[in-house]
């Protein structure tokens, strides 16, 4: 019961510094979902949009390992995909036992479904929402996941910009402490071995601006949290996220 009230209290405070102010509903489906499910807000389990709590693909794989989940099996639906179209439609089954007859879930992805930052990658996101959907069905969670949903709007998810950034020297600059939130981002990424290019990509959509040097200084030291949390607790589920950003090389005929 301690260890549940301090996560909560963990989480609220991340979420206030990260969201602005909570409603009293928010926090107590945050204290509900903490309780039930022992989902941490700093390691990227959750997003907010427009008042409501949405689970992540980091945060449901963070409960079916906390579950033992046995296995996911995922194949694509080829009568329902066109590649020269780059729609895609998955098929997850997620066992939680050896003995578990499965727990089935689909994810479709097009090009009029996803953010434009992964067209390309309308395979990966639809295996993701699959995956998604089977494991949600496994465990009982009612949230739907963030990226079932299709493109964000960001002010919605992210933090709210800072009304006057003209303070705000961009991520590359050289004032008012940028150039030390640059070194540890870079540190992080040398730290975990992780593909800088696509931290960039990652990290403006984090911060709802078309490029990181556009973000404030409250953004970017929120999303350096947040990137530090997770690759420390689950760096296979943040590489997946960072790989859904990968652009799909083409084919030549």
């Amino acid at each position: 019961m301690k260890k549940n009230s301090a996560t909560f209290r963990s989480n609220a405070r991340f979420a206030r510094t990260t969201w602005g102010g909570l409603s009293s509903l928010a926090l107590r489906n945050l204290k509900h979902l903490t309780e039930i499910h022992a989902v941490s807000v700093a390691a990227g389990d959750l997003q907010l949009l427009d008042g409501r709590w949405y689970i992540t693909h980091g945060g449901l794989l963070g409960i079916s390992e906390r579950r033992r989940c046995y296995g996911i099996r995922t194949t694509i639906e080829r009568e329902m995909s066109d590649p020269n179209t780059d729609r895609w439609v998955f098929k997850a089954t997620v066992y939680k036992s050896p003995r578990s007859r499965g727990f089935v879930g689909y994810g479709d992805a097009d090009p009029s479904n996803v953010s434009s930052l992964v067209h390309g990658a309308e395979m990966r996101v639809a295996e993701t929402r699959a995956v998604n959907r089977a494991l949600r069905k496994a465990y009982g969670i009612g949230l739907c996941s963030v990226e079932e949903l299709g493109s964000l709007p960001s002010r919605s998810v992210l933090p709210p910009p800072r009304r006057d950034r003209s303070c705000s020297p961009p991520m590359n600059g050289s004032g008012n402490g940028h150039p030390r939130l640059r070194d540890r981002l870079c540190l992080l990424i040398r730290k975990h071995r992780l593909d800088a290019g696509l931290v960039k990509l990652y990290a403006a959509e984090f911060c709802g601006t078309p490029v990181l040097r556009d973000a404030s200084r409250e953004q970017v030291e929120s999303f350096i949290a947040h990137l530090a949390e997770w690759a420390e607790r689950d760096r296979d589920g943040l590489l997946c996220k960072l790989n859904s950003y990968s652009p799909t090389p083409e084919v030549s005929p």
